[in-house]
């Protein structure tokens, strides 16, 4: 019969089943718990956002003041049409060639601020969610905003990766064979580009599920950096459904992104009767569901980690008992 009989925790929503905590049927138990306790989404959309509305308000201030003190055809911008890619691609250089410089030199004040700004709310707001959901947690904060700052350099060197693959993408298919006299093939740009991008965000969900555990091990144990970041590698069985967990949350993720364009699309046959006040609305309601959506999956991903913890620490109780 094996080491024990199945056993059912179900404080954990987690099925413990001949040594095998099943990581996919505890992660849906999981959404189920977090649907029914809304406070957790609730207080996860409170940081997010009290970091977001004022960081969206000093962007909207700093662009149009860019705008303002740059010469921008908004004419030409406005008369872009994809059946004539060319001309719109020239058209978007221009404004590029003319916009950016200002923008890096705002960037390069305003960006490591904001990055700042992020990882401290953030290693407070994940605090507050996770205790709000498991009161034995010990509050590491300054433990966090550092592992959050290890999170974030590395969220960076992937996108710096991306950047560096979409430029190598788009010489092979559109400034290579126009500067040959060609003629650019965009059908095998934007196809290359996809797919790079779905096997580096693949990539970086089968890879980042340590830098997501980490802090959660830093309030379970009470460790430090180096000690939750070292325990994270060093998880063993459970190693393999945190990976599976982190794998789903990425197709979760492409998912609400699929669906965020289909919607955001849906009114465009109409738009020769629809007002532009109402498309603008009808996006920012679209990206407010995105954004909730993806909130919520957050907070059920770090639940979905402390439940399968708790139940991998009851698998061990049991076989040491």
């Amino acid at each position: 019969m094996g080491r024990f009989s199945e056993t059912r925790e179900p404080q954990h929503g987690v099925v413990i089943a001949a040594g095998t905590v099943r990581g996919t049927q505890s992660f849906v138990h999981t959404l189920w718990e977090c649907w029914r306790r809304p406070s957790l989404t609730a207080l996860e959309v409170l940081w997010r956002w009290a970091y977001g509305v004022p960081a969206l308000l000093v962007l909207r201030y700093e662009a149009l003041r860019i705008l303002h003190a740059t010469p921008v055809d908004f004419a030409a911008l406005r008369n872009m049409t994809v059946l004539d890619p060319m001309g719109s691609a020239t058209t978007l250089a221009k404004t590029m060639e003319a916009l950016l410089p200002l923008v890096l030199r705002v960037a390069l004040w305003l960006a490591p601020l904001m990055v700042v700004a992020w990882v401290v709310v953030s290693a407070v707001g994940r605090t507050v969610v996770l205790r709000r959901a498991d009161r034995r947690l010990h509050s590491r904060v300054g433990t966090l905003i550092v592992l959050q700052a290890v999170r974030v350099v590395a969220l960076l060197g992937s996108f710096a990766v991306w950047s560096w693959c979409v430029e190598r993408v788009a010489e092979m298919t559109v400034t290579g064979p126009v500067a040959a006299g060609g003629e650019p093939n965009l059908v095998g740009y934007f196809s290359l580009v996809i797919v790079a991008t779905l096997g580096l965000f693949t990539l970086w969900a089968v890879v980042s599920w340590a830098l997501a555990i980490a802090p959660l091990l830093a309030m379970l144990r009470g460790l430090g950096v180096g000690g939750s970041l070292a325990a994270a590698f060093r998880l063993g069985p459970l190693k393999a459904k945190l990976v599976e967990i982190n794998l789903v949350m990425g197709i979760v993720k492409i998912a609400l992104i699929v669906l965020a364009m289909v919607f955001s699309a849906t009114p465009l046959p109409f738009e020769s009767v629809t007002t532009p006040e109402f498309l603008l609305w009808w996006w920012v309601g679209v990206t407010v569901l995105y954004f909730l959506g993806s909130d919520f999956f957050h907070v059920a991903r770090q639940v979905a980690y402390l439940r399968l913890w708790r139940a991998y620490e009851s698998e061990e109780n049991l076989v040491r008992g």
